[in-house]
């Protein structure tokens, strides 16, 4: 039987459509959104989505409004091409690759913000507006969509939480899923933005992962996690990071530091090699 190539849409009006034939025939809909440069991560989000519905949509859209004016928005790796055959391999159902001006249409003048403790801490201090672009376009996609299901990598736990929060308090109704982190062999985090890094930077970046089991052995049951991140953060300077934008142990739910280390908390850091920023987390007690 000859392989049938993955429809790509690139307007709403194509996308809801093709979902609308899939609901007539009772199928249910998974939403794998990327900003694409797909790597195995992003399959297992694929996977999840095939095992969890009937259909799995994977889209991708490099968001302006998520990049602040000093980062690599122009720069961030794009090959569609590739990423197609990708998803082909992975059995997506279709891919959604809308321009900017389908997103955002002249006259755009809408945002989604999510305020409080889930965008005043980690990342949220570092990357202005970031959050507001990320649950502004996650709002329409999922609105474009309609999926029954959408599926996210805990790498990104912040984003994720946003996400729960933002569908939560507008009543989308649609599951938020959180797939856990896939990693390489020596424990690093897959991420589109590993391929800016030399061979150098690579072997230095795994100290991030190491360091971060570490920490979250230590926080467990400890009644000072503050004090072991600061301790950790001068263990990751040492092994080769330029700097550390925050490293500390929060509580998953809420993303406010914890008090004291349990198994509702998890540790998070973010990170600089090279030109390179990379984020991870790890749950406190977890081996």
């Amino acid at each position: 039987m000859p392989h049938r190539p993955l429809p790509v849409v690139r307007t709403v009006a194509e996308l809801r459509a093709l979902v609308r034939g899939w609901r007539a025939a009772g199928e249910t809909v998974g939403l794998v959104p990327t900003m694409g440069a797909l790597h195995e991560g992003h399959l297992t989000l694929v996977r999840a989505a095939l095992a969890a519905c009937d259909r799995a949509v994977a889209t991708i859209f490099v968001n302006p409004t998520q990049f602040g004016p000093n980062e690599d928005y122009a720069a961030y790796p794009r090959g569609e091409a590739r990423d197609l055959a990708m998803l082909e391999e992975a059995g997506a159902d279709a891919l959604f690759a809308p321009p900017v001006e389908e997103m955002y249409p002249p006259g755009f003048a809408t945002a989604v913000r999510v305020e409080g403790s889930l965008t005043a801490h980690l990342c949220g201090p570092w990357r202005p507006g970031h959050f507001e672009g990320v649950a502004t376009v996650v709002a329409k996609l999922l609105l474009q969509a309609g999926p029954d299901r959408a599926f996210f990598g805990e790498k990104d736990f912040q984003q994720l939480q946003v996400i729960r929060r933002m569908a939560r308090d507008l009543d989308v109704p649609v599951a938020i899923e959180g797939v856990p982190t896939v990693r390489e062999a020596d424990g690093l985090a897959l991420s589109s933005r590993n391929a800016y890094m030399t061979e150098a930077e690579r072997r230095r970046a795994a100290a991030l992962p190491a360091i971060l089991r570490e920490l979250a052995h230590e926080a467990d049951g400890h009644p000072d996690p503050a004090a072991l991140a600061r301790a950790a953060r001068e263990r990751l300077v040492a092994a080769g990071f330029d700097s550390v934008d925050y490293l500390g142990v929060h509580e998953a739910e809420t993303l406010a530091p914890a008090t004291r280390g349990s198994p509702s908390a998890r540790v998070f850091a973010a990170a600089r090699i090279g030109r390179t920023r990379l984020i991870d987390n790890w749950p406190v007690g977890q081996a």
